[in-house]
């Protein structure tokens, strides 16, 4: 598959599998595309497509338990987004970086190298 396919393979060797006989042996792929050179932090990978940051959403209630709640909007649409091929979405831990910061929007998308950023007003300053 090397140089078939843009994505990065692992070998992980022999491993013995629960009902069957004989080892079996297993390699990793990679979910991230082999880019050309290394990509510093906060430049966008080459791409054609749009591409999201969704922050986290703010705990509105006072009351600090209920935070999980918040948490979970934001996991369930950058879950519903990242299927979609025609956009690229930054994972959760990238997004989750950014709580509680008072950083501008602008600022944001420029740190994670994405056109959109979603789940924050746009700070004065």
């Amino acid at each position: 598959m090397r140089g078939k396919v843009q994505f990065d393979f692992e070998d992980r060797g022999e491993h013995s599998l629960k009902n069957m006989a004989e080892p079996v042996h297993v390699y990793r792929m990679s979910a991230i595309p082999i880019l050309p050179g290394p990509i510093k932090l906060g430049e966008a990978a080459p791409s054609s497509k749009p591409s999201i940051a969704v922050l986290p959403f703010a705990n509105l209630s006072g009351e600090p338990e209920q935070a999980y709640f918040s948490d979970g909007v934001t996991e369930d649409i950058i879950t519903e987004l990242s299927p979609l091929r025609s956009l690229f979405v930054i994972a959760r831990n990238s997004s989750f970086a950014f709580r509680g910061e008072r950083i501008d929007v602008v600022e944001i998308a420029r740190r994670l190298g994405v056109q959109y950023v979603h789940g924050r007003e746009r700070s004065a300053g």
